[in-house]
């Protein structure tokens, strides 16, 4: 298949430019479309960071034909933590809304993703699923067995989205080896009316895209959202069995990550 947009890249981040654009994509996407806030964003700059950030390994999206110097020329970015950069970190990003026990007791070769958002110029083009597949390639190389992270419903109403929690609490929850809980001080259950079956073809076409790209790779979530009012969301934990991913979807993972 010939490649569509040549000109975007996906690698690692590998220096404050690379970095500092991610920060700056960041704050585009959380701060200024979403209204998000935060002790280390940095206004004055325009970068969204945290303490986490340091830790951490950004695979970037890159638009070549972007000078770097302009730093503007990262489209996408996904923050990866893995068991390392957490022990580094003192602990997973996730565990601020989530207790992760199950995960951690699993003595599973663990990753984070975290902080993932794309450029708005890009988001109904290739751009997500290059990410994607740059990611299954760290994957296969870092032997990774559990991905997990959060995404997000934008916005705090539990009204606006209570079908679709419903719905991936009905048929998305994760077993009981890998279920993690979202913290009580912001704890919003998800279950709703379990007697009222809810169809895919009712919530789907306007579930986050993430949330979906999660599930083509039967992914599960975690017991409770959680609400994040600094960020203007609400938090669904996602889970990953690498292992368990569907046969079709896994081959063009190895396909990819053997290239």
């Amino acid at each position: 298949m010939i490649d569509q947009n040549p000109h975007l890249i996906v690698r690692l981040a590998q220096d404050d430019q690379d970095r500092w654009s991610a920060e700056r994509l960041r704050y585009r996407v959380f701060v200024q479309e979403l209204g998000g806030d935060g002790a280390m964003v940095d206004h004055v700059s325009c970068r969204e960071r945290d303490s986490f950030d340091a830790h951490a390994q950004h695979l970037i999206l890159v638009d070549s034909r972007c000078d770097p110097a302009s730093l503007d020329h990262v489209v996408g970015v996904y923050r990866l933590m893995d068991g390392a950069a957490a022990t580094s970190a003192g602990q997973y990003y996730s565990e601020t809304e989530y207790d992760l026990t199950p995960l951690r007791q699993g003595g599973r070769r663990l990753l984070e993703l975290g902080r993932s958002c794309i450029a708005a110029e890009h988001r109904r083009g290739m751009a997500l699923y290059k990410l994607w597949d740059g990611l299954a390639a760290h994957i296969l190389k870092n032997r990774i067995e559990v991905l997990f992270g959060v995404a997000s419903f934008y916005g705090v109403d539990a009204a606006l989205y209570a079908r679709h929690l419903s719905y991936l609490h009905q048929h998305h929850l994760a077993p009981a080896d890998l279920r993690v809980t979202a913290r009580p001080d912001k704890y919003l259950a998800m279950a709703g009316d379990d007697s009222a079956q809810i169809q895919r073809s009712e919530v789907m076409p306007d579930m986050p895209p993430l949330i979906k790209s999660y599930l083509r790779l039967g992914g599960f979530v975690g017991e409770g959202a959680f609400v994040d009012r600094d960020f203007n969301t609400t938090d669904i934990f996602m889970i990953v069995d690498v292992g368990g991913v569907p046969g079709a979807v896994r081959a063009k993972y190895v396909t990819q990550g053997a290239a």
